[in-house]
């Protein structure tokens, strides 16, 4: 069997608005944890009462990742912008 080697390089990624992203899709999880506590009797007799905490775990997981994510964007803006202070260490003290 021959090894498949790519034709073209691959794209870069795409960087959009991942903290808006994120946000909504915990909010959807949470609301739809919300909108199934009602019904957790019906589904827990039907055996799926895991609906409920999937949409709760789903939740909990996109509160780190909203997180995450802006800690990553506040390294990634604090390492393009440099140093902030004119006199870094690293600086020749000009004796």
């Amino acid at each position: 069997m021959a090894k498949w080697t790519p034709k073209h390089e691959a794209p870069e990624p795409l960087e959009g608005p991942v903290v808006a992203t994120i946000t909504g899709g915990t909010i959807l999880w949470f609301v739809l944890f919300l909108v199934q506590l009602p019904f957790y009797g019906w589904q827990k007799d039907r055996g799926h009462e895991w609906w409920v905490w999937t949409c709760l775990a789903g939740a909990a997981l996109g509160l780190y990742g909203t997180w995450y994510v802006r800690k990553r964007d506040a390294a990634i803006k604090s390492s393009t912008s440099g140093p902030s202070s004119p006199s870094s260490p690293s600086s020749p003290s000009g004796d």
